[in-house]
């Protein structure tokens, strides 16, 4: 066993640990206990770093274990709640927030992830008066702010919900790149713009449409970078000059202002009733369209699927169809030519479908110009909350989008059958409380008889 004492397996565990090596970060902790094996915070540590290996229970073990030998310190059992929180056990979060509570009613921290078991469990009024406790004891706790932000985007309460949102603390990546000032909503006549990528695809697909809003702020030249795989597809945008991949190295000097992409609702006093959206703002390349006309008949009416998001999403699991399978009730639905439009993890299933054959469209996709061209042969698409599904909308696309009850995003609202940032041609099948993916499907394919019997 190692030689160094507790307090230095204690500092390096925790280095290896941010530094993502959770082998040796494990080995450290435990060379810790053997020195002392009832050291809380050491165990407390370990239950951590089991939790980010996904060993989920072992890592419960450790701490209510670190909580016995620690009873009064609140962030074990803030750690605890957001773990359970994954697992859905909504009770036990209730019970750990609570005692929680009972040692210091104060901390700003624990009302925010209070907060956010409430929203997850639809109390909505309750997880916003959470928020603005946190924010009351803490003025500066971004972390809470942001929370409130999807509550507030989510009823459309968009002027304190955008301010809100800012507190973000992804949106800063550039700060430290470009030797000129980020937009804070100066005057832009006269003046070059670089919209920066920011989360996902979807994101940008749904953002990129400022672009022509800050031309008509008088902007004279309006850049974008964002992620390689819309590079092309952005390129068409009438109001972008030029476009540009991250991967690229970027002119430091190039322009008058940079702003992230989900910072433009709010310097642009974006309300609900002012959302630009008029469509489409994106489309396809003529070429490309021409070469994908092969691909399908001319007789019947044709309809691309989505079923699965991009695995890194945090509520991945919630939002995707597991298997294609489940699909199969609207699949089946006669005179209608189905394309796999799924790209990643899914797309395997297209070729291991028992249903009526489908198109393996995957196969032709490289890059969303691709998906694009195959989009404008097509008469709707159907998907769940995906990048295709902003994709179609932006191309003006008919596109009907499944949404999961548990947790679905700010931007599709609450409640809301329509969506105003893609108006007239979106259509939203939310998921019931209880309701299965097999549920919906059957649902969808009902609204598909019917949508095919008025073409």
């Amino acid at each position: 066993m190692s030689e160094k004492n507790l307090e230095q397996l204690f500092f390096e565990g925790n280095a290896c640990m941010n530094a993502g090596d959770l082998h040796a970060a494990e080995q450290c902790f435990m060379d810790a206990l053997q020195l002392d094996s009832q050291c809380g915070e050491v165990i407390a540590n370990l239950a951590y770093l089991k939790e980010q290996q996904g060993q989920f229970s072992l890592a419960e073990e450790y701490y209510r274990q670190a909580l016995t030998l620690l009873p009064k310190t609140v962030q074990i059992y803030l750690n605890l709640g957001v773990m359970l929180m994954k697992l859905k056990r909504f009770s036990d979060v209730e019970r750990i927030y609570q005692a929680a509570f009972a040692i210091d009613p104060d901390v700003a921290a624990t009302w925010s992830n209070y907060g956010v078991l409430l929203a997850c469990t639809k109390r909505e009024v309750e997880a916003e008066q959470c928020y603005r406790k946190a924010l009351q004891l803490d003025p500066n706790y971004r972390k809470a702010r942001f929370n409130l932000s999807y509550i507030l985007l989510r009823q459309g309460r968009y002027e304190e919900g955008w301010f809100c949102l800012e507190s973000r603390d992804w949106q800063d990546l550039f700060s430290n790149y470009f030797y000129f000032r980020r937009w804070s909503g100066e005057s832009l006549q006269g003046k070059s713009v670089v919209i920066c990528f920011e989360g996902g695809h979807g994101d940008m697909i749904q953002f990129c449409r400022y672009a022509s809003v800050l031309k008509s702020l008088g902007a004279s030249k309006v850049s974008v970078i964002c992620n390689p795989a819309i590079t092309d597809l952005l390129t068409r945008m009438d109001d972008v000059d030029e476009v540009f991949s991250y991967e690229l190295d970027v002119n430091k000097f190039g322009w008058d202002f940079w702003t992230p992409s989900i910072s433009l609702p709010y310097f642009c006093n974006t309300r609900l009733d002012t959302i630009p959206a008029k469509l489409p703002y994106l489309r396809a390349d003529a070429e490309k369209i021409e070469a994908y006309s092969n691909v399908f008949s001319k007789e019947k009416s044709k309809v691309g699927v989505v079923w699965q998001g991009n695995t890194l999403f945090e509520n991945n699991d919630d939002r995707s169809i597991a298997q294609l399978q489940t699909l199969r009730p609207l699949l089946e639905v006669s005179d209608i030519e189905f394309i796999s439009l799924q790209k990643g993890a899914g797309e395997v299933q297209v070729h291991q479908y028992t249903g009526r054959p489908l198109i393996a469209g995957g196969d032709l996709i490289k890059n969303f110009s691709d998906t694009a061209a195959l989009i404008a042969h097509l008469d709707l698409v159907i998907s769940v909350d995906t990048s295709v599904a902003h994709l179609a909308g932006a191309m003006g696309k008919a596109c009907w989008v499944l949404l999961p009850d548990y947790r679905s995003d700010w931007r599709w609202m609450k409640a809301r059958l329509d969506s105003p940032w893609y108006p007239d041609v979106m259509r939203l099948f939310r998921q019931m409380p209880d309701e299965d993916w097999g549920a919906v499907a059957i649902r969808v394919a009902l609204a598909l008889e019917y949508w095919k019997a008025k073409k």
